[in-house]
């Protein structure tokens, strides 16, 4: 758990899928790694653990996120997990779980309430899909990156002009391959 915890949300959630040697990983397989994800992200889940339908939820918005991604990068590293429209449907349709403020007239008086009553999880996770939409649809967009270095899934924010990778480790292993195809072309 864990992975580019300097990064905006997002992205952290689209580094739920990574990959190394031994191939690739998902972090969220059961509803105890969503629970120990949304921790880590700061969002309040309230006091049950999330259910196998949050899970899915969450699941369906990493992998509308990472195909959404890999459009706005041009991402040709892997085969999309899921089509384009169903990308945006997925996206879309959770953002409109957001609670819409709501006035009511209560005792006497007026009071701001919410809409709906949806669980603190899908809440959360609309809040993280209207944040992914700010992202892939707005000027941040430009940052996104897909990282190259050999076997790496991850996309990052280049928040420095000469930043290339997701992590030290990927530069590290970029460099060494590097190194070892000159060392090998020079043969």
């Amino acid at each position: 758990m864990g992975m580019l915890p300097d990064e905006v949300v997002p992205v952290r959630l689209m580094a739920t899928v990574w990959a190394d040697t031994s191939g690739l990983h998902d972090d969220l397989r059961t509803r105890e790694d969503l629970d120990a994800w949304l921790d880590d992200v700061g969002i309040e889940r309230g006091s049950r653990p999330p259910s196998a339908a949050e899970l899915a939820l969450a699941r369906r918005l990493r992998d509308a996120v990472r195909r959404l991604a890999a459009q706005v990068t041009a991402d040709e590293r892997q085969s999309p997990t899921v089509d384009l429209d169903t990308a945006l449907g997925d996206l879309n349709d959770l953002v409109t779980r957001l609670p819409v403020p709501q006035l009511t007239f209560v005792a006497g008086k007026l009071q701001e309430g919410s809409s709906r009553g949806t669980s603190p999880v899908v809440t959360g996770l609309a809040r993280v899909a209207r944040e992914s939409i700010a992202l892939l649809g707005g000027p941040d967009a430009a940052k996104l990156r897909a990282c190259y270095a050999p076997g790496c899934v991850l996309y990052f924010m280049k928040t420095h002009p000469r930043r290339e990778w997701c992590s030290v480790a990927c530069g590290n292993r970029a460099r060494a391959a590097r190194h070892y195809e000159k060392i090998r072309s020079t043969r």
